[in-house]
Order: structure tokens, then C-alpha cells, then sequence
């Protein structure tokens, strides 16, 4: 499957063909586990899902994605934060997670018919529907509309949430390199361990954490299917294939091969992995870009790295003091590094934006954007029955579209190169 090296060659790299002897490869794995670990618990525990099950079926997606992708396409699978707030809205004030799961399981439909399409007939409709002044929005608004989540957790105790977010800043600040990458990582467990000796953990959380056992099959839930949580996931949709495409791009820039090829590969690998995940209690995955920095440290380009990554998170998965032991984080440290996490997806939104040279000075570009995001933030909801309701995620999503190719549409004319009086 792959072709040995003794050692990495002097100025080369690993391609994703080969490996390094099993021991270093071992520890290139860890890294990964380690790069991905952060922010793959903190979905779990923001939507209310086992966490275990969620790091369980990350390993068993990656491993899917490997496998479909035909090992060409280095990538972890974990949480992806686009579901969080559809995952929210579907569970309702009873925490159903059933009906969340069946939005998720569609959702991973949904990508991997996309990706069946892209393989047959190639991608560049992909590009025409969401070119990245819509991609940039739609990410924006999602990132915007969890702000109130991140705000509330947050307050629960300023004290906490405050220490996490100096925390986080300052190892980000301090240190290059690979612990620079694990700011947040680092952030959440000097909090955590501060709070901890300060009595910020609730005491039923560490009688749990004594009690469970050490080896066990991770907690494992069924999905319910319904109209509503099948139409929030549909812009999670959009989300996930923006970041597909971006992690296969990388990995091309990286190691210097084309890989567009693979795109369909890819959707459809993570629409298998969401759906598998879906149907058993875990949270919808990604392709994840915590884990690009890893490669861009080392080097190393390896599958085999993420197939012994992914097998680690296997067997955390099947530990139930490990899911407990997460279970004692204090929500208040989860609200410091929400208002983070939460301000980078917005923030990524508009990387989309400057990488894509959006032209805002064409209201083409500019009005759709402008409606998006404050639907977004607004949160918006369209109650159209009392069963069914469509939030500021998916209004948001559908606006910019329609609103965008509309524009573009009327401005088809010599009136279309009509911009913006630039601000003096």
C-alpha cells in the first residue's frame, strides 16, 4: 500500500504513498490526533452528543475517507463546527438528538450525492454556484448566528471565560511552530486545570468520572427522520464542500500534485463518514485544517500517519472514563473558547473573500453578502408551521444564493460593469 523510506529526504517530502518506518509514523500520527483532538471534543460537548461516540466515529470516518479517496488525499475527519447550530435547532428544548441525526445522516446524502456528480461530470458547476463571494457569506453567517451561544456559555461565570481566552491568546501570541497551532488545545486545559483546583467543576461531573469504567463500547443513539432538520443541514452542505475543496487544494499546493481529480472522491468519502456517524450517535464530519499544519511542519504527507491517527481515536472512543473526564469541562471555560472559535468561522468567511479577490465595489458581490449576514446574525426565522421553521442559517443561505445569481442575472448587460462610487 505504501513504499517505505528509511528518512524523510534532505529538502523533500513524504508523498502520501509512502511512509516512514511504523515508529515514526506512530508519532507523526499522534501529532495529528493531538492537532485534531481540540476542536473534535468540542463540538460533542456544544451540541449536547457523547463525546466519545463523536472521537469514536471521527477515526472510523477518516479511515472511510482514506479508503474512498483511494489514499490519495492525506486528511482527518473531525467534528465539523458547520453543524453546530442546525444540530441545536433540530434537537429542540427536548434534546432530542435522534431528530439531529437525522438531519446529519441527509446531510452526508446530500454531500456524497453532490460528490457522486462531481466525479462523472467534473467540478467547475461547483465553482459557477458558489463562487466565493457566496461562499464567504455563507460561512460568515454561520459563525455570526452562534455568537448568542457563545455569549451565554461565556457569561455563566466571566472569571473562567475570561482566563481561557487570555490563555489561548497568549500561547498563540508567544510560540511558532506546532504549539502556536495548539493555542486553543492548550488554552481549554490550563483553564480547565485552573478551574479545577479552584472548584469550577461540578462535583456530579468528578463522582461520574470516578465511577466510569475504563473500557466500553462507546454510547451509540439511532436517528429520527423529519422535514425540518433535513432542510437546516442543507446549507451545512454548502459549508462542507467549501472546505473539501479547500483542504484538497492545499494538499495539492503541498505536495505539488493535482488532485482535482479527487474532488468527487473527497465529498463523497465525508458524505459516507457524516452518514455512518449519523446513524450512530457522532457528530458530522470534515476535512479538517488543523491538521494541514501538522503536514506542513513535518513534511510528512503519509496516509499511513492517518490511519494509525485515526485507529488511536478508535480506541479513546471505546474508553468511558475519557468521554466522562470531558464531561467535567466547565461551561463557562467552553464559553472563552467558543467566542473564539465561533469569531474564526466568521472571520474565515472573509479569508474567503480576499483569497477569492471579491470585487465589492460590484453590487453584485456586495448586496447578496449584505443580506446574508445580518439574516444570519439576526437569526431570522420563517415560521411556516408550527412543526416547521427555517432559522437564520438557512435563510441567510438561500437569500445569498438567490439574491446573487438573480444580480448577476438582471446586470447580464452592458449596465453589468455599473460600481460603487469608491469611498473618498
Amino acid at each position: 500500500m505504501w513504499t517505505l523510506l528509511s528518512q524523510v529526504p534532505i529538502g523533500g517530502t513524504v508523498k502520501p504513498d509512502q511512509r516512514l518506518p511504523w515508529l515514526q509514523t506512530t508519532g507523526i500520527g499522534m501529532q495529528h490526533v493531538i492537532a485534531m483532538f481540540g476542536a473534535t471534543f468540542l463540538v460533542p460537548l456544544l451540541t449536547g452528543f457523547p463525546p466519545t461516540t463523536t472521537v469514536f466515529f471521527s477515526g472510523v470516518g477518516t479511515i472511510i475517507f482514506l479508503i474512498v479517496t483511494r489514499n490519495k488525499i492525506p486528511s482527518y475527519l473531525g467534528s465539523s463546527f458547520a453543524f453546530i447550530a442546525p444540530v441545536i435547532a433540530s434537537m429542540g428544548v427536548d434534546k432530542n438528538i435522534g431528530l439531529a441525526l437525522g438531519g446529519i445522516v441527509a446531510a452526508g446524502l446530500m454531500l456524497f450525492l453532490v460528490g457522486l456528480v462531481v466525479n462523472r461530470i467534473g467540478h467547475a458547476w461547483i465553482n459557477a454556484l458558489m463562487p466565493p463571494a457566496v461562499t464567504g457569506a455563507i460561512v460568515m453567517l454561520i459563525g455570526l448566528n452562534l455568537a448568542p451561544v457563545a455569549v451565554k456559555s461565556a457569561t455563566s461565570n466571566l472569571g473562567y471565560s475570561l482566563l481561557t481566552i487570555i490563555a489561548i491568546v497568549v500561547i498563540a501570541a508567544t510560540f511558532n511552530g506546532f504549539l502556536g497551532r495548539i493555542s486553543i488545545f492548550l488554552g481549554v486545559v490550563i483553564a480547565w486545570i485552573i478551574a479545577a483546583l479552584t472548584g469550577g467543576v461540578d462535583p456530579k461531573a468528578i463522582e461520574a468520572l470516578q465511577s466510569a469504567a475504563w473500557f466500553g463500547w462507546p454510547e451509540f443513539h439511532t436517528p429520527q427522520f423529519a422535514l425540518q432538520p433535513v432542510l437546516l443541514m442543507i446549507p451545512v452542505v454548502i459549508v462542507l464542500i467549501a472546505e473539501n475543496t479547500g483542504h484538497v487544494k492545499a494538499v495539492a499546493e503541498m505536495t505539488g500534485e493535482s488532485l482535482d481529480g479527487s474532488l468527487g472522491r473527497a465529498y463523497m468519502g465525508d458524505g459516507i463518514a457524516t452518514m455512518v456517524a449519523g446513524f450512530f450517535g457522532g457528530s458530522g464530519t470534515t476535512t479538517y485544517a488543523e491538521n494541514i499544519g501538522v503536514m506542513a511542519a513535518t513534511r510528512v504527507y503519509s496516509t499511513a500517519a492517518y490511519f494509525v491517527a485515526a485507529s488511536f481515536a478508535i480506541v479513546l472512543g471505546m474508553c468511558p472514563k475519557f468521554g466522562a473526564l470531558i464531561l467535567t469541562l466547565p461551561v463557562s471555560v467552553l464559553g472563552g473558547v467558543t467566542v473564539i472559535l465561533y469569531g474564526l468561522i466568521a472571520v474565515l468567511g472573509g479569508r474567503i473573500w480576499i483569497e477569492g479577490n471579491v470585487d465589492f465595489r460590484l453590487n453584485q458581490n456586495l448586496f447578496p453578502a449584505a443580506i446574508a449576514v445580518i439574516v444570519g446574525a439576526g437569526d431570522f426565522t420563517w415560521a411556516i408551521s408550527k412543526d416547521l421553521s427555517f432559522g437564520g442559517i438557512a435563510l441567510g443561505t438561500a437569500g445569498v444564493l438567490v439574491c446573487y445569481h438573480l444580480m448577476r442575472w438582471l446586470s447580464s448587460t452592458p449596465r453589468a460593469e455599473k460600481r460603487l462610487a469608491p469611498a473618498e
